[in-house]
């Protein structure tokens, strides 16, 4: 079967890409948008005005305790403010912020590492950790995964932090030990940076080099040697995973006394070319693209993420955030297209998935929005979300979106069926 390439003439492996691409700074940019998602009351950013003075490293939050909040990747002036609404329809605060070109550090960053502090300052770091499974009482912890595998094809943020920043890493690991209690931390990383990854103090594993093994749930089964069942989270099997960068970016903070504001992210071009860039948190995607020489013209299609479990997105205004680990820019020519034609039971997909879900028949039930039935019936739940169903369908039938909207849609039921018990 002759499968669509993604980018041109460049037809993506089923192989991550092992060679990191050196890193490149993208300019200060002249505003940053810094997305504030709503607290569980939909409080926003009320605390600010525009016209209000910030400082590089301060955070920013609905009030002094909220749980939510982002931190200022530049010293500048509140320049606007407004609602925002993510493509699931969850609520935010923009918060745009006009650079004066010069950094002043705020003081209000704890240096103690406690888990206190990690939850009050680097819920926002840089590859999106959450520390909040640690100060539940009802989960227990027993591992943490620092991850140096990528999340998809084409990036290779996390192998470039590994490769360069180990000793970060090092320090990293230090402080999670610290900040969380847990003492048992493994790193995962691909055989050609077992050498950095052995200075980190982490216990190092080694992970194939074909996609998806990178993927969290495919390193619990094949590395940790546990499978999470559909109805548990990681944290509910008692591991925890935070990416290289991540744990990078906590380990610098300590050693600088200065809370991380930049993200690496690899930025892959229409002709297939990638390169990876460092860039301050919040900057629009368009001035990203302009550092890397890539023109967008009408109907080029701009993912956030890689080409397999990507979201395409519809402005090269929207800002980068802490968790975004790459833009793919593909020409309309060379872009897959979805349809509305029906399965025709090829079995593709069943064939291609890592888990084994009976994808055909599921998607049946996504598309007819039976989502109880779908995660009852036909495993939903156990989807660890590759995207390989998708790639291979020859309907080509959006399953990979079909099953996001999914889950996002019975995390919904569930949240209103607890609230009304």
């Amino acid at each position: 079967m002759i499968k669509r390439s993604f980018l041109g003439l460049v037809k993506p492996r089923f192989e991550y890409n092992l060679a990191p691409d050196p890193v490149q700074d993208v300019p200060l940019p002249k505003t940053v948008t810094l997305l504030l998602k709503a607290g569980q009351n939909g409080g926003g950013a009320t605390a600010l005005k525009v016209g209000d003075p910030v400082k590089t490293g301060q955070k920013l939050a609905s009030s002094p305790d909220s749980a939510e909040y982002v931190i200022s990747s530049v010293t500048g002036s509140v320049s606007a403010m407004a609602p925002y609404v993510d493509a699931y329809g969850r609520q935010c605060t923009a918060i745009t912020i006009q650079a004066s070109g010069q950094d002043d550090w705020d003081d209000g960053f704890d240096k103690a590492p406690t888990l206190d502090t990690a939850l009050k300052f680097f819920e926002y770091a840089p590859g999106n950790p959450s520390f909040k499974a640690f100060a539940d009482p009802e989960k227990t912890i027993r591992t943490i995964v620092v991850n140096g595998m990528e999340q998809d094809l084409l990036l290779t943020v996390n192998q470039c932090v590994v490769q360069n920043e180990a000793a970060d890493i090092k320090s990293g690991v230090e402080a999670l030990k610290k900040m969380t209690g847990v003492d048992r931390i493994l790193m995962t990383v691909p055989e050609n940076l077992v050498q950095p990854a052995t200075t980190t103090g982490a216990e190092v594993k080694t992970v194939r080099g074909t996609y998806p093994e990178g993927l969290p749930h495919m390193i619990m089964k094949d590395v940790v040697g546990q499978v999470v069942s559909a109805d548990d989270t990681l944290a509910d099997a008692g591991v925890v995973f935070v990416s290289a960068e991540a744990v990078a970016a906590i380990g610098a903070a300590f050693n600088a006394g200065q809370l991380p504001v930049t993200k690496v992210l690899t930025v892959a071009g229409k002709d297939g070319s990638t390169r990876n860039v460092r860039t301050r948190i919040g900057t629009p995607l368009g001035d990203v693209l302009q550092a890397c020489n890539v023109t967008l013209t009408e109907r080029d299609r701009l993912i956030l993420g890689g080409p397999m479990r990507g979201i395409a997105t519809y402005s090269e205004d929207l800002p980068v955030e802490p968790g975004t680990d790459g833009v793919v820019v593909q020409d309309d020519v060379d872009s897959a297209q979805a349809t509305d034609y029906p399965c025709i039971n090829c079995g593709e997909c069943v064939r291609i998935c890592p888990v084994r879900i009976p994808v055909n028949m599921l998607v049946r039930l996504l598309e007819a929005r039976l989502y109880e039935d779908a995660a009852a019936i036909y495993d939903l739940h156990c989807c660890v979300e590759c995207g390989l169903c998708s790639y291979v369908c020859i309907s080509r039938i959006p399953i990979f979106q079909y099953i996001k909207l999914g889950k996002y849609e019975l995390s919904l039921i569930e949240t209103a069926e607890a609230a009304n018990e």
